[in-house]
Formats: C-alpha cells, structure tokens, sequence
C-alpha cells in the first residue's frame, strides 16, 4: 500500500531542458496607509467587497479602542454588504455585534445575535465559538446559571477538555457560594426549571436550599476530579509552557478539592466514575467530535454525568453531611 505523499510525478526528474516554463505575470501590490479605511474617501468605491471591507476594519479597530458603539454601528453597516455565501465573514460580524452588546449592557439584544449565529451552526467548531460567546455574555452579566448550562454543552461536545470541566467547576463554586449567602426564596434556585418555592414554609425552604447546596457541592467535586484526571494524563506528553500552564491548572483544582473537602471515600468513587471513559481510543484526536449538534444539550449532559450519583448516596456510604462548602 502506496504512502500519501510518498509517489511523485515523473516530471519533477525530468531535465530542465524538458520543462515548460510559463512566464508570470507582473504583480503590483496595492499599497495602503495605516488606518485607510478610516479615510470618508474609503467608501467611494462601488465594490460592495470593499465597502464590506472598510465596515468591517472600522469595527475592529473601534472596538478594540472601546468604542462599542461606533463598532456596533460599522458592524451593522458590514452585515449588509455580505453576500449571503460568505458565511465566514458573516459568523465573524455577528459575533462582533454581540460582543459590541454585551459592553453596552445590552443582554437580550446580544443573546438574540447569538441566537442567528447557532441558526448558521453546521459543526462543532462553529458551536464551540458560539458557546464561547454565550458564557461570555453571561459572565458579564452574572447569569451563572446560564453560564453553566453552556458550560455543560461545552463539556458534552468535548469531554475531554480539561479547560471546560474547570470552568464548570468554578462556576458550580460561585453558585454554591451565592445560595450560601441568599436567604431563603430570595433569588432563583440553581435548576431553577421546575423548582417552585411557592406555599413552603421557611422551614421547607431552608431544607430545599440545602438540598440544592448538597447536590452543587456534588457537582463541583465531579467537575475539579474530571479535571484533575485529564490533566494528569496530558501532563505525560507535554513540555515547556504548555507544561506549565498544566501544573497550575492542576494545583487549583487541588486546591478547590481541598476547599470542597469531600471524604477519602467520595474521593475513590468518584475517581472511578469520572475516568470510566478515559480509555486511549476514545481520547485519540480524530475521536473527539463530541456528539451529533441535533442531540446535544444539557439533558443529554445531566443524564450522562449528574445522574451517575446522588448527594444523598454519598451521605449515607460517606460519614455525615459536610458542615461547610466553600469556606476556607
């Protein structure tokens, strides 16, 4: 069996009096002044590519520069020279417009411009900047349950990211950090789907808070122990930098374990039940797609992860309740 690359065509040895050379043709580049496209004179031009150019550099820069508003304004003007073929272009505007809306505090509006980048979506690589987008936009606006929820979807399409399952677990801890503070029935829950605090009393309240708090501490020891096997197994073919960044990534997921202080037993079950699918195979570059765009959502998450164990059967195996989640 041939080797790609490893044949070559017979003319590559030919003698050089055997070849046939073809003139090329002159080239002049187009030379341009910095910030050209900042010039009024930059849209006279009636090529709409150009004008789709001009737009386009307007946005980045002012953007860049912290004028959101002027870069939203160019973005908009952008969006409407782009050919409805150039999807490229197109995904890279949108996100602009709803980072330009983020800034300006405009979190329904830059939810609504994600919304049309997961409509053009047609692989993993396009859902992953979209998921990317959309816990930024609420990081910025403290939405730590939907940060969350794309943090799940983040995991499920690459479950063997190290960086994700990280993510999640500090955003499971600042969850876990803020029902300690709230005061029963103040805010909303952390599933808050389905969960109604309607004609309890406080009493009830208070033990369903805590009940939430069991099963996010839960939750943030599964997502710091997923890190810390990933990491481990990446550390043995790393080197330089890259080594390094591993090294801390790994001591503060040590360091959240050691603030969560789950018992030695917690610890051993559920190392076992977050390397179940740590095997080679699966782990190869080629084999980590995620699953299908169609399926993929948090319901496929929770049933593939959250529901492998329950707080309350870590209590019963483990010792009595933990008295403190978060506290140093």
């Amino acid at each position: 069996m041939e080797i790609f690359g490893s044949t070559f065509d017979d003319s590559v040895f030919s003698e050089a009096r055997d070849r046939v050379f073809t003139a090329l043709s002159s080239y002049n580049a187009k030379l341009c002044e910095p910030e050209w496209f900042c010039e009024e004179a930059a849209l006279d031009s009636d090529d709409s590519l150009e004008k789709q150019k001009v737009y386009k550099f307007r946005g980045d820069l002012t953007f860049r520069q912290g004028n959101y508003q002027e870069a939203l304004d160019a973005y908009s003007s952008c969006l409407q020279w782009i050919p409805d073929n150039n999807l490229s272009i197109r995904r890279d505007v949108l996100d602009g417009m709803a980072r330009c809306c983020t800034k300006l505090g405009q979190r329904e509006r830059a939810l609504e411009y994600a919304d049309l980048l997961n409509k053009d979506a047609s692989n993993s690589c396009h859902l992953t900047s979209l998921l990317l987008l959309k816990v930024n936009i609420n990081q910025y606006f403290g939405a730590l349950e939907c940060v969350m929820a794309s943090l799940q979807q983040m995991c499920s399409l690459l479950p063997f990211n190290p960086w994700h399952w990280s993510n999640l677990g500090q955003t499971c801890l600042q969850l876990l950090d803020r029902n300690r503070t709230q005061t029963p029935g103040s805010c909303l829950p952390f599933e808050s789907a389905g969960d109604q605090t309607g004609g309890q009393t406080e009493e009830q309240q208070e033990e369903e808070a805590e009940n939430r708090s069991d099963r996010m501490w839960l939750k943030a020891c599964m997502c710091f122990i997923r890190t810390r096997l990933l990491l481990r197994i990446l550390q043995q073919q790393q080197s330089s930098f890259v080594l390094q960044r591993s090294e801390s990534a790994l001591q503060r997921a040590d360091e959240a374990l050691q603030l969560l202080n789950p018992k030695e037993g917690t610890l051993q079950l559920l190392d076992e039940l977050m390397s179940e699918d740590l095997i080679p195979e699966k782990m190869r570059e080629d084999n980590q797609d995620g699953e299908s765009l169609a399926s993929l959502c948090v319901q496929s998450f929770r049933e593939r992860w959250w529901s492998k164990i329950s707080p309350s059967g870590l209590l019963e195996t483990d010792g009595p309740r933990h008295q403190t989640h978060t506290d140093t």
